[in-house]
């Protein structure tokens, strides 16, 4: 029996917590095979990037024709892209590839690292509003990628999390998953923002281990799209795995700074 594959499109986060290896690591632990295409280098750990090195749009799209001339691909995850160039050749070749054969696409809009290090520079923020939001199928923002997106202020309340979502909807994704773990209070609120809006509701947990807690939900996501599951079944099935995830962390004591979340804490576990 095949496995349903997804495919990342991010960069490379040489501490293993965040960007392609926690994508691989995502759809491996719930069941997908996963392929990649690497957008940047960092030299990175749980406490800083320290160095990006892009790679070539040219290079992009040769692994992205790779892959998708020869894998069976079932959804597409996209995360940190980098520079204008890049986001406008990628969005490019995704519209010319999908156009005959669509896939969902989860848009993880990946602006600034958890150690505060910005990913992404200004002038690509409207490339990425303008060229990508219109293919994705699910677009992931934190309350900060939110208001940078729609140059708002941050929501502060659920209502205000409700509008962004619709304006950001308006913009071209089918659903828009606002992630509210920015926001304040012992509980963690996120909304799916589409025709089958979604309230989900968790715990604050008390860890500081939380790095690529954004890029893991999002491969998630696809990872249950993958599947064959709806963005509502796949939405709360990722939210759910995130959780334990996170609620794990503390268990692999990685790094001295914001350590990654527990990805494979039901397979361990067991063992």
């Amino acid at each position: 029996m095949s496995h349903p594959i997804a495919l990342t499109i991010a960069g490379s986060d040489s501490g293993g917590g965040a960007g392609i290896q926690a994508d691989l690591k995502s759809f491996s632990a719930l069941g997908v095979y996963g392929a990649s295409v690497i957008t940047a280098i960092t030299a990175q750990n749980t406490r800083t990037v320290a160095a990006v090195q892009p790679v070539s749009p040219a290079m992009i799209v040769a692994q992205i024709d790779a892959v998708m001339g020869d894998l069976d691909v079932r959804a597409i995850k996209i995360g940190m892209l980098g520079g204008p160039e890049v986001i406008a050749t990628t969005a490019d070749r995704l519209a010319a590839l999908l156009a005959d054969r669509p896939l969902p696409i989860v848009l993880d809009p990946v602006m600034i690292a958890k150690a505060g290090n910005a990913l992404l520079p200004d002038e690509a923020v409207a490339v990425l509003r303008d060229r990508l939001l219109p293919l994705a199928t699910v677009l992931t923002p934190n309350l900060p990628e939110a208001a940078r997106l729609l140059e708002q202020p941050p929501a502060r309340t659920e209502a205000e999390m409700l509008e962004q979502g619709a304006a950001l909807r308006a913009l071209g994704p089918a659903h828009v998953m606002m992630k509210g773990g920015h926001g304040q209070g012992d509980s963690c609120i996120d909304l799916l923002v589409g025709p089958e809006p979604m309230r989900l509701a968790a715990p604050r947990l008390d860890t500081r281990n939380t790095h690529g807690t954004g890029c893991s939900l999002s491969a998630a996501i696809a990872a249950g799209l993958a599947r064959g599951e709806t963005v509502p079944e796949a939405v709360r099935a990722a939210h759910g795995w995130l959780q334990g995830a996170i609620a794990a962390a503390d268990d692999l004591a990685v790094g001295l700074g914001f350590g990654p979340v527990h990805h494979f804490y039901r397979m361990w576990n067991q063992q």
